[in-house]
């Protein structure tokens, strides 16, 4: 078994990328842990796609390995945690545990931020929704950055926004590798756990379908939102979802091997 130790926390190494092993519950604690600790950190939401980025980009790869927290998101690394000996390994969507972080704030004291979406509507839609779901949670910042890189002042300005909202826990939804680029170039200045979830904000809004939970339980989520938004998505999964099945497919044979 690789095992393996990063700040008192064993994770798995999936072709280039370390993922944590863990479970919601644990996840949910950890991310507590530093929503409270008032200083900035990340958490990466990881899938199939995420792995392949880190493997040709050396820069997004030590992004993603420098993380808090890489909770493994799509169901094939969970998998392939288990293959490498990872028994204890469970998977941790993104969404679920942005629900349960949504859920628990109120009891928690914590302040939820919402950075991303398309649009300002789209976040409100995504704001009252949730607060139809969760009535004692305490939404203190919304943003939809435009189609662009933020000028200096810009930048700025968000970042005064966030640390004056006192905003604990922030959700990132810009896409990945573009949201994880983001979280690590603001660690130092805001003081909140953020944690890149992609298109979450669509999905809460409706916008967007979920896979049923059967779907997602037999590891063909991927294969719902390919059906769904077949022209944005299949270039990438045909791309990447090959060169998973090879590159992960070698390291279990070199484990096997010993």
């Amino acid at each position: 078994m690789e095992d393996k130790k990063r700040s008192q926390r064993e994770y798995c190494r999936i072709i280039d990328m370390n993922v944590d092993v863990t479970n919601l519950n644990s996840a949910l604690l950890k991310v507590n842990e530093l929503a409270n600790q008032k200083s900035g950190s990340y958490v990466c939401v990881s899938n199939v796609h995420m792995c392949i980025e880190t493997t040709d980009n050396q820069q997004f790869e030590k992004v993603v390995n420098s993380a808090d927290l890489v909770i493994p998101d799509g169901k094939p690394l969970s998998w392939g945690q288990k293959l490498l000996g990872y028994t204890e390994a469970r998977q941790v969507r993104g969404q679920d545990i942005m629900n349960a972080l949504c859920n628990d704030s109120g009891k928690n004291s914590l302040n939820i931020g919402f950075y991303g979406g398309s649009s300002e509507e789209l976040l409100q839609v995504v704001a009252d929704n949730m607060l139809a779901n969760y009535p004692d949670i305490n939404i203190t910042y919304m943003f939809s950055p435009p189609f662009r890189p933020l000028t200096e002042v810009e930048n700025s300005t968000v970042i005064n926004d966030i640390n004056n909202a006192n905003v604990n826990v922030l959700f990132v939804g810009i896409g990945c590798p573009k949201q994880e680029l983001w979280m690590a170039d603001h660690k130092e200045s805001l003081n909140c756990v953020m944690l890149g979830v992609g298109a979450a904000f669509d999905f809460i809004a409706g916008s967007k379908k979920h896979a049923p939970r059967w779907v997602q339980n037999i590891g063909m989520e991927w294969f719902f939102r390919l059906c769904t938004e077949p022209k944005r998505l299949w270039k990438r999964y045909l791309y990447t979802n090959p060169r998973f099945i090879w590159g992960f497919g070698k390291q279990l044979v070199k484990h096997r091997l010993g």
